[in-house]
C-alpha cells in the first residue's frame, strides 16, 4: 500500500513532482532557504555595487572597492530607484514611508543572507525531529512554518534597524554611509563590550544546542511551532544585534563586512566556548580605540 501511495500514478508529470517533494520535505526545506539566501546575497550584491556609483566608498568603509568594477554595468532601473531611496537622494516630496519600508527591505535581506545561515543546524534538528515523528506516524507541522517565526522576528528587528538609518540619514545627508570617526567607534564600543556581556552567552547558548527547547515544546499545532521559531528568532537577535551596528561603522551597504559578520555568527554558533566571541570583541574594541586615536 505505501508503494503504491508513492507512485502518484494517477497525477501528471507535475503533480508527481510536488509529490514527491512533499515526501521529501528536509530537501525541500533547504532548497528554499538556498535559493533565499541566494537571491538575497544576489540582491544585496547588486544594491551595494550601484550604492558605490552613487555616492562613492568612503574612507571608512574597506571593502568598498571591491564592487568598484561593477559600478558601471548598466542595472535595471528599479536597483537605481531603490538605492536612491536608501541613500536619501529621492526628491523632497517623496513618500518617507516608501523609504522606510525600503530600507526595512533592505535590512530583512541583509538578515536572511547573514543571520539565516547561522539557523541551519536549529532547522535541521527540527527536520530531524519531525521525520523521527513523522516515520511513527505522528502528525507533524511542516519546518517551514518554523522558519516563518524565525524571519518575523528579524523583520521586526529589520523595521528597527531601519529607523535607525532613518536617524543616521537626518544626521549625516546618507542613509549607507559610514559614520562619522567618533559616532562609528562609539557603535563598535557597544558592540565589543557586548561580546562580554552575561546575555549574549546565554542567548549564544540557546542558538547552540536547538534540541532541548524543540524536543521539550514540541507540539503538532502550527501555531505552537511559529511560536518556537519566534523563540529561536529572539535568542539569534539576541546573539547577533549588536553585531548588526558593526554595519553603521563601515557603511550600511558593504558587502565585504556583510560576508564578514556572516561567517562569523556561523562560526560562532558552531565553536563552543567564549573564545570566538571574546576575540570578536577586543578586535571590536581595539578597532573603537584606534579610531579615536586617528583623531588625537
Amino acid at each position: 500500500m505505501a508503494e503504491r501511495s508513492e507512485n502518484f500514478g494517477n497525477l501528471d508529470t507535475r503533480g508527481r513532482l510536488v509529490a514527491r517533494l512533499a515526501l521529501r520535505t528536509r530537501a525541500a526545506v533547504y532548497a528554499v532557504l538556498g535559493l533565499g539566501i541566494g537571491l538575497s546575497w544576489l540582491l544585496l550584491g547588486l544594491m551595494a555595487a550601484r550604492s558605490v556609483m552613487i555616492s562613492g566608498p568612503g574612507p571608512a568603509a574597506p571593502g568598498s572597492e571591491m564592487l568598484e568594477w561593477l559600478s558601471d554595468l548598466p542595472w535595471p532601473a528599479i536597483f537605481d530607484r531603490l538605492v536612491g531611496l536608501c541613500l536619501g537622494t529621492v526628491a523632497p516630496d517623496a513618500a518617507y514611508a516608501g523609504q522606510l519600508a525600503v530600507l526595512t527591505a533592505m535590512w530583512f535581506l541583509m538578515a536572511i543572507a547573514m543571520m539565516l545561515p547561522s539557523a541551519a543546524p536549529m532547522i535541521r534538528t527540527y527536520c530531524e525531529i519531525a521525520d523521527t515523528a513523522a516515520a511513527k506516524g505522528e502528525r507533524v507541522v511542516h519546518p517551514l512554518v518554523l522558519v516563518a517565526g524565525y524571519l518575523v522576528v528579524w523583520l521586526a528587528a529589520s523595521f528597527g534597524f531601519a529607523l535607525l538609518t532613518c536617524v543616521v540619514q537626518v544626521a549625516t545627508g546618507s542613509a549607507v554611509a559610514p559614520l562619522g570617526t567618533v559616532a562609528a567607534a562609539a557603535a563598535l564600543v557597544v558592540a565589543g563590550v557586548y561580546q562580554f556581556s552575561g546575555l549574549k552567552e546565554a542567548c549564544l547558548r540557546k542558538c547552540r544546542n536547538p534540541f532541548n527547547v524543540l524536543f521539550a515544546r514540541w507540539t503538532v499545532r502550527p501555531s505552537g511551532i511559529f511560536a518556537l521559531g519566534l523563540g529561536q528568532g529572539l535568542w539569534c537577535l539576541g546573539c547577533c544585534w549588536a553585531l548588526m551596528l558593526v554595519m553603521f561603522s563601515v557603511g550600511v551597504m558593504n558587502l565585504f563586512w556583510m560576508v564578514l559578520i556572516g561567517l562569523f555568527t556561523v562560526v560562532e554558533k558552531q565553536v563552543s566556548g567564549r573564545i570566538p566571541s571574546r576575540v570578536a570583541g577586543c578586535i571590536l574594541l581595539v578597532w573603537a580605540a584606534a579610531l579615536l586615536l586617528s583623531q588625537v
